[in-house]
């Protein structure tokens, strides 16, 4: 039975991006850290900022709020780098905050609108309506689409 339940619903880390609740599914998820030392890559897109040497292993950081198109902010005591890994690939992804790990429903996941809060629905899998709140599920093979991955491959190659 518990199974069963299981696959009805979809673990995430919640984080924060200018006020606004996004998720990512756990599975992808491989730490949260603290932002440290983040050493500039010449010739890589904006919201690149760079890599870090997480554990010995160069990992490339990239900012939400610069790969979205929000305003930038200054990092805080609350900043926080979400290593996760797709496709093989690891990258860290600089948020506001990271919340919590939540359970979703399958059932309370809707299908992205054409926009949802200022983030393009390509980087969306879908809606989360929780109580009060509204949570966007990222897809993160779009967020960290082929060819930047590509780029990123060669940065971690060349460390």
């Amino acid at each position: 039975m518990e199974s069963a339940a299981v696959k009805n619903e979809v673990k995430v880390i919640v984080f924060e991006l200018k006020d606004e609740e996004y998720g990512v599914p756990v599975e992808q998820v491989r730490s949260i850290e603290r932002v440290q030392h983040i050493t500039r890559v010449p010739k890589t897109p904006d919201f690149v900022k760079g890599v870090i040497n997480l554990r010995g292993v160069v990992t490339p950081v990239i900012d939400l709020r610069s790969r979205f198109e929000i305003e930038e902010e200054e990092y805080s005591s609350h900043t926080r780098v979400i290593i996760v890994s797709v496709n093989d690939t690891e990258a860290g992804l600089i948020v506001d905050t990271a919340n919590d790990v939540i359970d979703i429903p399958a059932g309370e996941i809707e299908p992205p609108p054409e926009v949802a809060g200022g983030v393009e629905a390509e980087y969306i899998y879908g809606v989360a309506k929780l109580d009060k709140r509204l949570l966007i599920l990222l897809n993160l093979d779009k967020v960290l689409n082929t060819e930047e991955m590509k780029e990123l491959k060669q940065i971690e190659a060349h460390q």
